[in-house]
């Protein structure tokens, strides 16, 4: 069986993991995690500007996760997402900056 694209074994054409600078944040969401797949919808849907297919897909992902508890706020996983994407946040604010 052929590997599937996007993984470790057949990353995808778009794939940016060597093109990251070294200092560059990012942000990885695995195929186990529940939401992945929705979450992935959602980013191309808001690319390509499709704003009522991204609604909807929103609303989905909001029905997914009301099953669930939430993670803790005090979650160190939670605290670390929040605390990456800020260092996103101004590494580009920095590479804006940087590039003039």
């Amino acid at each position: 069986m052929a590997a599937l694209v996007g993984s470790k074994a057949n990353p995808s054409k778009f794939d940016c993991y060597n093109d990251l600078a070294e200092d560059e944040p990012y942000f990885v969401i695995r195929a186990d995690d529940p939401l992945s797949d929705s979450l992935v919808e959602l980013h191309a849907y808001i690319g390509a500007g499709q704003a009522g297919a991204a609604h909807n897909k929103l609303a989905e992902i909001m029905a997914l996760t009301a099953e669930r508890p939430p993670r803790p706020s005090d979650s160190p996983k939670y605290r670390e997402t929040f605390a990456i994407s800020q260092a996103m946040e101004a590494w580009r604010r920095n590479a804006c900056t940087r590039r003039g």
